[in-house]
């Protein structure tokens, strides 16, 4: 690897995939993303802010007051002292970072970059044997946990014989991490990392079954801070931003803690969230942009009238595809017009996107400044507009997944990142999802997408969510199935399966319309709250 810094410990550089398998990444020379070969993105995003004069200003609100830039840097240096001098810490040794969203989850995530350690932050609620995979595939030997969230990484550690250390924070014992802190340096010198070295490892969020590790650079990181927001998000320094993901969910960390940092603006966090917490939230702190998925602000809409949310000016949509039904309905109830986007683990943030003055509604954008994207058959030759292909895009990031060579090659074809959805592009160059590409349905020999059907189902007034696959059918191939949760379970009836099918059959084309219905209490989902279509496959197979 190019310009690596030679790190104590090489493990991520020597699991690399070959840079023969890495996908086609630009940094034109001049643009926003012509970085220094050596960077540490932890000083850009926070020492660099500090003194460029945002040191007094908030950067993170909580119930006791803001933490300042200043203040956090000085908690982001006295946890690196500690995490070298203490637990001997060493350039290029991997963190597990376990916890909600906390401003000491964050200053945790920053003291490791500056230390030249690798960040892999996890869900808060994995369990045992979720954990124990993400220690064993990346040989993680010391954890940060949020105290309260102990008992499944003490179990975890039982299992494994690579993870020797867990340091407690939001602690008050005394080998605790706030008491380890209190006598340290408030200064700390970062290490002097290059851009080109590996400065996280995010695991996929399970949607198609085993998480998935992938590897991203210091230079990665700096990439999404000057794509997404600065092109098409567009914040200011007097932003409060807030949200739902976790910081271990890309999309989270980026939209919640190095989106804002990056532009000087603040942010603040909630550890459970919930469609009231979060109005609760923007209310109390005047936020002014949120992240957070189409499911959620659907439950949001049930909240609007119930607080005082006029401060908040922009809305980002991600992790899901948007229903055109939510975007309508959260324009009619609020006045915003939604932010829809599209992005991967794999890519660590969004890609495809749009300003909310040029969102169309059911599509998803176009490709950010940075990026390139295109709809293309199964030999990777563009298929004209209108035509549903595989989606395909490259740009200033790319998916390296950690000792994983197969897998590599599947994902990243010819410089291309594949990104695994079905898409199509319109005549004025917008891109509209159609399907995960193992979830479109083929019926009697027509191509039908399950997020076409679903969007139908969810605008009827009885419909609160649903998630739709194709069912094994001998006369058919596959036929259509949804999985519907109601607004009143107690709606559930054979009246209503037919009424729906109607009602879908008046909204799309009458072949699209779902033959089988069955009525659940709950979808399940991932930790960042993407429905498990792959479950509802295997229920789908089980019935049929």
């Amino acid at each position: 690897m190019m310009d690596a810094t030679l790190k104590q410990d090489p493990f991520a550089r020597d699991h690399l995939p070959p840079e023969s398998l890495w996908p086609q990444m630009t940094y034109p020379e001049g643009s926003v993303f012509d970085y220094r070969a050596r960077l540490n993105c932890a000083v850009e995003l926070l020492d660099k802010m500090v003194e460029a004069g945002h040191a007094e200003r908030p950067l993170i609100h909580t119930a006791d007051g803001p933490w300042t830039y200043a203040d956090f840097l000085r908690k982001v240096n006295q946890i690196a002292h500690v995490l070298v001098e203490d637990y001997g810490l060493i350039p290029g040794n991997r963190v597990l970072l376990r916890g909600p969203n906390t401003p000491m989850l964050a200053a945790c995530w920053f003291a490791v970059v500056k230390a030249g350690g690798i960040c892999v932050a996890t869900m808060p609620l994995l369990r045992v044997h979720e954990l124990s995979y993400i220690v064993e595939k990346a040989q993680i030997p010391l954890a940060l946990c949020d105290v309260r969230w102990d008992e499944e990484i003490l179990n975890t550690q039982q299992t494994t014989p690579w993870l020797t250390t867990i340091v407690y924070f939001n602690s008050d014992a005394a080998d605790g991490l706030e008491r380890l802190m209190t006598d340290r340096p408030e200064t700390f010198e970062a290490v002097d990392t290059a851009a080109a070295d590996v400065v996280l490892i995010a695991f996929t969020s399970g949607t198609t079954g085993k998480s998935k590790a992938t590897m991203h650079l210091h230079r990665d990181v700096m990439a999404i801070c000057d794509a997404f927001p600065r092109s098409t998000l567009k914040p200011e320094a007097s932003d409060i931003f807030c949200g739902s993901p976790p910081l271990a969910f890309t999309f989270g960390l980026g939209g919640l803690l190095l989106f804002p940092m990056r532009f000087g603006a603040s942010t603040v966090f909630i550890e459970k969230p919930s469609a009231e917490g979060l109005m609760r939230l923007i209310q109390d702190y005047g936020v002014t942009i949120c992240f957070t998925s189409p499911t959620a602000y659907r439950a949001m809409l049930d909240h609007v009238g119930a607080y005082q949310i006029h401060s908040l000016r922009k809305c980002v949509s991600a992790g899901e595809p948007l229903p055109a039904e939510t975007f309508h309905a959260w324009r009619k109830a609020t006045g915003i017009r939604l932010i829809d986007g599209i992005g991967a683990t794999e890519m660590l943030h969004i890609f495809i996107s749009a300003t909310e003055d040029e969102m169309r509604p059911g599509a998803t954008g176009k490709p950010i400044a940075g990026y390139e994207a295109r709809v293309v058959d199964n030999d990777g030759k563009p298929v004209p507009p209108g035509t549903v292909g595989l989606l395909a895009v490259r740009g200033p990031t790319g998916c390296r997944y950690l000792d994983d060579e197969a897998r590599q090659q599947r994902y990243v074809r010819h410089g291309w990142n594949y990104t695994g959805d079905a898409y199509l592009v319109d005549d004025d160059g917008y891109f509209h999802f159609q399907a995960r590409a193992d979830d479109m349905i083929i019926s009697s020999g027509y191509n039908i997408s399950g997020i076409e059907v679903e969007s139908a189902l969810l605008k009827h007034p009885k419909v609160k969510a649903c998630g739709v696959v194709g069912a094994p059918d001998p006369a058919r191939g596959h036929l259509v199935k949804a999985y519907v949760v109601l607004r009143n379970p107690d709606d559930a009836s054979e009246a209503l399966v037919k009424e729906l099918q109607d009602f879908v059959k008046a909204e799309i084309a009458p072949y699209k319309y779902p033959r089988a219905i069955a009525f659940w209490d709950d979808l399940p989902r991932t930790q960042t709250g993407k429905v498990q279509r792959f479950k509802l496959r295997e229920d789908a197979v089980r019935e049929t």
